[in-house]
């Protein structure tokens, strides 16, 4: 699989440092032995999944991959040391293929991503202390594992954010490549340095030490000419080459390329999203080839086994035919057969079984005595082989022929019997088969649903936020974290709108937005006030209830008294407040229809439940958000058109519990 290039990497820097700075780290996992996946969340967006391959690629990623049922070691100790961080930059290292994700928690830490190679992945402190890396390493002049310093690989090549003539010069001196080879082999690749030397009208095959100061001067504009279309005008695409009458995706590219201006290309909005389905196409098919295999040889068990079964039951249908044959052919030949009975028994009393069969042999070949040519050969018990019409049969003289052919007759009389055991056995395995096959089916088709690409869908500016709808038809808002909060009273509120907070430390400013001149009923204060309360500390503190008020905005001011400082995303209130009391500590969430599409709705239960009948009641509790989210989803959205993720950023932070609609009428339907 194509390995990202130095140029891939400083391309998707820009774009994951817009994605995911600022952005909160909340699991990480390990769906295969070089692939560690990170769930992130940030404010007004939502989750967002890096993906990153030792080795191979960094990118966002829509196609989620199957985890493992217990994670590895690795993944849980990110977890332990990264969750709830927030990420504060990405970097590349001197244009090399390395990235440095720096994460501040309670301390910084950093983690360094290697795509050179085989690659590695390596949590380091805030020291640049090692504190685990996927894959522990060690080379003559650098140790990877847990306790060391990290050091970096050697710098060397070229760095397009920083060149000149002369350190071309230096590096193109020292080679005893042609030109082409030599940029090649010094940090850009075959594919950069051919689009470089097409630049200009230097031999790509020239040796690179016979370069003049004018094609070294010729090379470095080429390289500033590449680093200009990369920064000023990306492109990003997959290359798509037809193969044997097939379309199959050959590269993916962030510009336009002189090498690719014949092929067919399919072009992305951003150089994560063609990396997303360049690789994860890939990936996909490679899981969906590796379950097959896994059901194949589970499958492939039960069809040996029924295999087994079926010629153990062709054996028994022929045991029956050859034994029925004998008995009969023996009968059929009686006479003839006792006749030579009576000549051996009465040659037994002169004779050991040997001798007569010596005798019998020289018999035959002299062929002096009648109907000796049926005997093939005598044992040393005496039990005679012979042949009846190309029959072969054995008769115990000492028994006798009735006794002898009823021996043929009870093997397969025995053989009949076992027949309705064996095709028991045949339909029990043939049912474990067509089991495991439905079983193949829905886990193929499970496995295909979840790695479908989740198209994200495009949020409103509201749904950045924490809103609802009133009964009586205001949008309502409130912010999510800080930054939000900040959002919500400078950008969105005009002077005619009412400002809520909950009376504790830990809530959301929430706006009542009022598009027109009328007073702003009571109804909607009441929910505004449910809502500023229900998603504030109160929720995480397990009230049941808690107290609101409001202001209009002229009341509320970032200017704080003097020698006091005010936290981002926090006012001063002057005047009077407004309480409403012992509001409920309560949500519904619901699927509703506004604004011309289907969206979740989280707010006071009556103003989810004049919207919709697709909704839950969600109160302080118990259950982590994600367990839960699930099976919120299965009560609200039976066509599958939101994702967990979206129900989880509609809860209030902490844990929850589904309240009965039963106890809900009880205590507050009327309020």
């Amino acid at each position: 699989m194509k390995s990202m290039s130095n140029v891939d990497i400083h391309t998707i820097i820009k774009e994951l440092n817009n994605e995911l700075v600022e952005a909160r780290i909340d699991k990480a996992y390990q769906p295969a032995n070089d692939t560690i996946r990170i769930k992130i969340r940030k404010a007004g967006e939502g989750r967002k999944d890096l993906v990153i391959q030792a080795g191979v690629r960094i990118h966002l990623t829509d196609y989620p991959q199957p985890n493992p049922t217990i994670p590895p070691n690795f993944p849980m100790l990110l977890r332990k040391h990264l969750s709830g961080g927030s990420i504060t930059s990405i970097k590349q290292h001197n244009f090399d293929r390395i990235l440095e994700i720096n994460v501040q928690k309670k301390e910084q830490y950093t983690i360094i991503v290697e795509l050179f190679s085989k690659g590695n992945v390596i949590l380091l402190d805030k020291d640049k202390n090692i504190i685990s890396p996927l894959k522990h390493r060690q080379w003559h002049d650098r140790k990877i594992t847990s306790h060391e310093q990290y050091k970096y690989p050697p710098e060397k090549g070229i760095n397009i954010n920083n060149t000149n003539p002369e350190k071309l010069r230096e590096i193109i001196k020292q080679s005893d490549k042609d030109i082409t080879r030599t940029i090649a082999t010094n940090g850009l690749g075959g594919l950069y340095a051919e689009e470089i030397i097409s630049y200009t009208n230097i031999d790509k095959q020239k040796p690179a030490q016979d370069m003049t100061d004018e094609e070294i001067i010729q090379l470095d504009n080429a390289i500033k000419t590449l680093l200009d279309k990369i920064e000023n005008h990306p492109n990003p695409q997959i290359i798509i080459e037809e193969k044997d009458g097939k379309h199959k995706d050959k590269d993916f590219v962030p510009i336009d390329l002189n090498k690719y201006q014949d092929y067919e290309k399919k072009t992305f909005d951003s150089f994560n999203k063609a990396a997303d389905e360049f690789y994860s196409k890939k990936i996909v098919k490679d899981v969906e080839s590796k379950e097959e295999k896994i059901w194949a040889k589970r499958i492939g068990k039960y069809e040996k086994r029924l295999k087994m079964q079926e010629d153990t039951l062709k054996g028994f249908y022929k045991t029956i035919e050859d034994t029925q044959h004998k008995g009969d052919t023996i009968y059929a030949h009686y006479n003839e057969i006792q006749e030579v009975i009576d000549i051996i028994l009465q040659a037994r009393e002169k004779y050991s079984w040997k001798e007569i069969s010596t005798i019998i042999k020289k018999a035959k070949k002299d062929k002096s005595v009648q109907g000796l040519d049926m005997i093939e050969s005598i044992d040393k018990m005496g039990v005679l082989n012979l042949k009846l019409d190309d029959t072969h049969v054995q008769i115990d003289p000492k028994i006798g022929i009735p006794e002898s052919t009823e021996k043929y007759y009870n093997k397969g009389k025995k053989a009949k019997r076992k027949i309705d055991g064996v095709n028991i056995a045949i339909e029990n395995t043939k049912n474990e088969i067509k089991k495991l096959e439905n079983k193949k089916e829905v886990a193929i088709d499970e496995l295909k649903e979840k790695q479908q690409h989740k198209e994200r869908r495009e949020l409103k500016w509201y749904e950045k936020l924490r809103w609802f709808i009133s009964r009586d038809g205001y949008l309502v808002i409130g912010g999510r974290d800080a930054n939000s909060n900040e959002k919500v009273v400078k950008h969105y509120s005009k002077t005619n709108d009412i400002y809520f907070h909950c009376d504790i430390h830990g809530a959301p400013s929430t706006i009542v937005q009022n598009t027109g001149d009328d007073e702003i009923p009571e109804t909607t204060l009441y929910d505004a006030a449910c809502f500023a309360s229900s998603f504030s500390s109160a929720w995480t503190e397990g009230f049941s209830s808690y107290d609101a008020y409001w202001v209009n905005m002229d009341q509320v001011s970032k200017t704080p008294q003097s020698g006091e400082f005010l936290k981002k995303g926090s006012f001063v209130i002057r005047g009077k407040k407004n309480f409403i009391r012992n509001v409920p500590v309560l949500v519904g969430l619901g699927i509703v229809d506004y604004d011309n599409d289907k969206r979740i709705m989280s707010g006071p239960v009556e103003c989810v439940k004049r919207m919709t009948d697709k909704f839950v009641v969600i109160k302080p509790g118990f259950t982590k958000k994600e367990r839960i989210s699930k099976e919120i989803l299965h009560i609200i959205d039976p066509d599958k058109n939101f994702s967990i993720d979206d129900i989880v950023r509609s809860l209030p932070s902490g844990k929850c519990d589904i309240m009965d609609i039963r106890e809900y009428n009880q205590k507050y339907a009327n309020k």
